[in-house]
């Protein structure tokens, strides 16, 4: 049995009381402006999701979907920083998307695209938002003119609610999915360094070959020049420049 992770001292809300603080406030504030961008982010998805399904037939389907989900992630960093700007909520951004080399081409965009778990989590709280979204609004906009002796006790048990949405559904899913941005990133570090030894390798070949043609080129010519004067000497030379050539063809 698992138990869920335990909130952070230093993100928990001060406690309730019936005087308005500065939290109660910026709670009620997070509260009335649920209904405004649960609409929006209802409106976004339903298309979204028909406009790609109804089209997924065509070739413009599934790629409108996958750009959807992009703009889905928007909507949930939006909603990330609103809860972290008036609930206090300290929450991961999910990794980002993982870039598709030129080389793979379009196909393999489209499926790591349309597979995306954090696109979908934020399809699917957009999705619940919209109820969730018209009850907080009108439970707080009734307590604030009618019940606001209880109003800090009420925006408190509905900011929780929302605390436990953005968590449960925006923030990073798991330990995996962190660690999947670690060895991408781990990934790129280690082919930037596996071309800089490459390149490292191969101006070492070319410079030492380049330095050996050098002096066998020296030799030849210090023996061209002995060929009539001391053959002897010369013969010499030649052989220990052809023993530099087996040495470096060996190499």
């Amino acid at each position: 049995m698992t138990m869920s992770p335990q909130v952070p001292d230093n993100d928990r809300p001060p406690p309730v009381r019936f005087a308005l603080d500065a939290c109660t406030w910026k709670e009620i504030a997070h509260l009335l402006a649920n209904f405004p961008m649960a609409v929006v982010g209802f409106v976004y998805t339903v298309i979204m999701v028909a406009v790609g399904v109804g089209l997924a037939v065509t070739v413009v389907g599934l790629p409108l979907l996958a750009a959807g989900l992009q703009g889905s992630r928007l909507l949930g960093r939006a909603e990330r920083g609103r809860a972290r700007g008036l609930l206090g909520v300290r929450i991961d951004e999910p990794s980002p998307m993982v870039l598709v080399r030129r080389e793979e081409g379009f196909f393999s965009w489209l499926w790591s695209s349309l597979k995306d778990p954090v696109g979908w989590r934020a399809v699917l709280y957009s999705f619940v938002r919209l109820p969730w979204g018209v009850l907080t609004f009108v439970v707080t906009l009734v307590s604030l003119f009618v019940l606001w002796p209880v109003l800090p006790f009420t925006a408190r048990f509905l900011s929780n609610a929302d605390r436990g949405m953005v968590r449960g559904l925006l923030s990073p899913s798991d330990e995996l999915e962190r660690r999947i941005a670690e060895l991408e990133s781990d990934r790129g570090v280690v082919v930037d360094t596996a071309a800089a030894d490459l390149r490292r390798i191969e101006r070492d070949l070319h410079d030492g070959a380049q330095a050996r043609l050098v002096a066998l080129a020296m030799g030849l010519g210090l023996a061209k020049e002995k060929l009539t004067d001391d053959p002897e000497a010369a013969a010499r030379m030649v052989d220990e420049a052809h023993g530099e050539v087996k040495v470096a063809l060996q190499e």
